[in-house]
């Protein structure tokens, strides 16, 4: 009695699977293929392109799974890009979140910097400094300058790429004007009279 209750049951399980399996998986491909472009829409195709090569390849394995009439394949495949997808925009988010955190940062110490030469170029004491330092460090702050407003906007609009192309040696170079007017800043030695 529990064999042939198994077997029933096994022998169903079959005919489901069968049934299952003799059409093509369009509502896991649909998925697979919104699932893709929400990774696209969340920046994987710059923040996780493997992922999303990956997902994009699984897919189109299974419409060729489909065209062999291989349904059985073609639903894996679909429902391994599905999660492939879903991974790579997960990825991207958090390479896009990582990106923009970096941005901030790098904003924050060359203002920081910017901040600290301006007023260094506006002590009297750098006055004594050899003018040749003075308009070179000038010359470096007003780039600067242009440079930061170039990164704010290019963080507004998301482009951390673009923000770090920008500030890219500007902090080096801001350190360098700090330390060059340094030494007019120090006070100057008191000799000892005899």
């Amino acid at each position: 009695m529990v064999s042939r209750l198994s077997f029933l049951l096994f022998l169903a399980s079959l005919i489901v699977m069968s049934i299952a399996c003799a059409e093509p998986p369009n509502k896991e491909m649909n998925q697979a293929q919104g699932a893709i472009a929400a990774a696209e829409a969340a920046g994987a195709a710059q923040y996780a392109p493997t992922e999303l090569s990956a997902a994009s390849d699984a897919l189109k394995r299974s419409e060729e799974a489909v065209t062999q009439r291989d349904y059985r394949l073609a639903l894996s495949l679909a429902i391994d890009s599905r999660e492939r997808a879903q991974n790579a925009a997960k990825v991207a988010g958090d390479g896009r979140a990582r990106a923009r955190g970096d941005a901030e940062r790098v904003i924050a110490e060359v203002n920081t910097l910017l901040v600290q030469a301006t007023d260094r170029l506006r002590d009297p004491n750098v006055e004594h400094l050899p003018r040749k330092v003075t308009d070179s460090a000038g010359a470096t702050v007003k780039a600067a300058e242009k440079h930061m407003q170039e990164a704010r906007e290019a963080l507004k609009a998301d482009d951390y790429a673009r923000v770090a192309s920008v500030t890219n040696g500007l902090a080096a170079q801001l350190r360098a004007i700090l330390a060059e007017t340094r030494p007019a800043l120090a006070p100057s030695p008191t000799r000892k009279r005899r």
